[in-house]
């Protein structure tokens, strides 16, 4: 997949959101979680999905898309993180542009449910999740997630 600098270079095919999903390890403990899910295809990525043309905003979808890929509702938006990424891919042999809309979002829930779409899962501290995630978008986006929590506790 090709990372898209120059963004408005052209309308994108199909849009998605998604969640950068953190918890707090222990309640009295600072230390953040990511949540990691497991592809069928092998790789590490986080949760997101299409827009449906029933979705309200960008918001309903990314939480929709969560609840569905992991059973989790319970969830806070940080209300001053958004980070749009591009990429380009093939769909059914033909080149594709995606945008993908990412929020930052807490929750004090544990247990996943995944759903069919993933074989697994894995709440992993900042360092092992950025190492674990597949692409270099997501990586970017939980380094960015980090900061901005980092910068804003």
């Amino acid at each position: 997949m090709d990372k898209i600098t120059n963004q408005n270079q052209q309308t994108p095919d199909e849009k998605s959101c998604g969640v950068v999903l953190f918890r707090k390890k222990e309640p009295n403990d600072p230390t953040r979680e990511y949540l990691i899910l497991h592809y069928p295809s092998g790789h590490f990525d986080l949760a997101k999905g299409h827009v449906e043309d029933f979705d309200e905003s960008e918001y309903e979808t990314a939480a929709r898309e969560l609840e569905e890929e992991t059973g989790i509702t319970n969830i806070e938006f940080s209300p001053d993180f958004r980070e749009e990424i591009h990429y380009r891919y093939r769909k059914k042999g033909k080149p594709s542009l995606k945008q993908v809309v990412f929020f930052l979002a807490e929750t004090e829930e544990k247990e996943v449910t995944i759903s069919h779409e993933h074989q697994g899962f894995v709440w992993l501290e900042f360092a092992a999740a950025k190492e674990k995630l597949t692409f270099d978008n997501a990586k970017n986006l939980v380094v960015k997630a980090e900061q901005h929590l980092s910068n804003n506790s």
